[in-house]
C-alpha cells in the first residue's frame, strides 16, 4: 500500500510538473479566470440601466411634461431626441440610436382631464425582445406611479406587493456569476485532462511509462488528481471575485458547495481522461474537447432555463454534468440551500463518473497493451 502510494504521488508531481513548470501554463491557468469572470460580471446582463429613448409629444401639455419629467427622473432612461413629427421615427429605432419612443396623441392631456383615461404609445426595438420587456415593465411602473399622483384617482382596493427571494433587486449578476463558479473551472479542467496522454504521446514519453511498475489504473488516478485540484482552485477564485469584488453575498455553507463542485470536477475529469485515451495527438483532443464542450455549456441552464429548451434537449441535459453542477451552485450559493435538499443533483454527475472514469481506464489498458 504505501509502495502504490509513493508511486501515485510521484505521478502527480510529475504531472503538476508538466502543467506549471511553463511560465505561460502559469499564466493562462489563472488570468483568463479573472478576466472571464470580471466580463461576465460586468458585461453578460439584462438589467437595464441606461435606456435611450426619445418623444414625439404632440399634446405639448403640463402632464404630458409631468410625465416625462417622472421617466427622466429615474436616472434610467434618458432622452436622445425630441421628435416634432411621427417620420423619425422609424429611422432612429432602425439605427438603434433609440430603444423606444414615447408616442403622446394631441388630445392626451385633454382626454386625461376629462375622461380620466388616455393612451400613451410605446415602440420599441423588439430585435432583443428581452431588452425591449425589460424596458416595456419599467415605463409600465413609471406610467402606475404617475397614475396615483392624479387626483381624483382612487386608490385600487385590491394592491399587489412583489418580493423577489433570494435576489432582491432581481440584479442578472446574482445569477450569472454562481453559475461561473462551475463552468469557468470546467473548461479548463477540461481542456487539462484531455491534453494529459495526448501532450505524452506527442512528446514521446507516453512510451516510457511502460517500461515504469507503474498500473494503468495509477496513471489515470495521477493524471486526475492534478486536474481535479486546479478546477477546485479555479472555482475558489471565481467565489471569491463574486464574493468580494461584485458584493454578491454567499447564503449556503462552504462544506456543501465544496462537496458538489468536487463530486461535479471528478465527473468533468472523467470526461476530459476519456477523450485524452481517445486522441492520438494535442490536436485531436482540443478538437474533441471543443465540440464537446459548446453543447454541454449551451444546454446547461447558465444563461437559458432548461425548462425552456425543447423536450428533446431537456431529456439530453441529464448526460450533462454542468446542469446539475449549475443547479446545485446556485441553490447553495444564494438560496442556503443543504445537502439534504440537493441531493438529486448528484447522481447525474455520479452516473456520468461511473461511466467515463472505467471507459478512460479501459482505455489505458488497451492503449497500454
Amino acid at each position: 500500500m504505501i509502495d502504490y502510494l509513493y508511486r501515485l504521488a510521484n505521478l502527480c508531481r510529475k504531472e503538476f510538473l508538466a502543467v506549471l513548470k511553463d511560465p505561460a501554463n502559469r499564466v493562462i491557468l489563472i488570468a483568463p479566470v479573472i478576466v472571464q469572470t470580471l466580463l461576465f460580471g460586468y458585461g453578460a446582463t439584462f438589467d437595464l440601466n441606461d435606456v435611450p429613448y426619445a418623444v414625439l409629444d404632440q399634446s405639448r401639455g403640463e402632464l404630458s411634461m409631468r410625465l416625462l419629467a417622472r421617466l427622466d427622473g429615474t436616472g434610467r432612461f434618458h432622452r436622445v431626441a425630441t421628435l416634432h413629427s411621427p417620420a423619425r421615427i422609424a429611422d432612429l429605432i432602425d439605427a438603434g440610436d433609440a430603444l423606444l419612443v414615447l408616442h403622446f396623441a394631441a388630445d392626451f392631456d385633454s382626454r386625461l382631464s376629462s375622461l380620466g383615461s388616455a393612451p400613451l404609445q410605446v415602440l420599441l426595438d423588439g430585435r432583443n425582445s428581452t431588452t425591449a420587456g425589460n424596458a416595456a415593465a419599467q415605463i409600465r411602473e413609471v406610467v402606475a406611479n404617475f397614475n396615483a399622483t392624479l387626483p381624483g384617482v382612487a386608490s385600487p382596493p385590491v394592491t399587489l406587493e412583489t418580493r423577489a427571494w433570494f435576489n432582491p433587486n432581481l440584479e442578472t449578476r446574482w445569477n450569472i456569476l454562481p453559475g461561473l463558479i462551475a463552468s469557468l473551472s470546467m473548461i479548463q479542467v477540461m481542456m487539462l485532462a484531455a491534453l494529459s496522454v495526448a501532450r505524452e504521446r506527442e512528446q514521446g514519453t507516453f512510451d516510457q511509462l511502460l517500461v515504469t511498475p507503474v498500473s494503468p489504473s495509477q496513471i489515470m488516478i495521477g493524471k486526475a488528481l492534478p486536474a481535479i485540484v486546479i478546477g477546485l482552485l479555479q472555482s475558489a477564485l471565481v467565489m471569491l471575485i463574486s464574493i468580494h469584488w461584485f458584493d454578491v453575498p454567499m447564503a449556503g455553507a462552504w462544506p456543501a458547495l465544496i462537496v458538489g463542485l468536487l463530486v461535479f470536477t471528478v465527473a468533468v475529469v472523467g470526461v476530459g481522461l476519456s477523450i485524452s485515451a481517445l486522441s492520438a495527438n494535442m490536436q485531436q483532443a482540443m478538437l474533441y474537447s471543443f465540440v464537446l464542450l459548446v453543447p454541454l455549456v449551451l444546454l446547461s441552464g447558465l444563461a437559458t432555463p432548461v425548462r425552456n429548451m425543447p423536450e428533446a434537449f431537456q431529456i439530453a441535459t441529464h448526460a450533462n454534468p454542468l446542469r446539475f453542477a449549475i443547479d446545485l451552485v446556485r441553490r447553495v450559493y444564494l438560496e442556503g440551500a443543504p445537502l439534504d435538499q440537493v441531493w438529486h443533483d448528484f447522481i447525474p454527475m455520479v452516473c456520468v463518473e461511473a461511466l467515463t472514469l472505467p471507459l478512460a481506464a479501459w482505455l489505458f489498458r488497451n492503449r497500454l497493451a
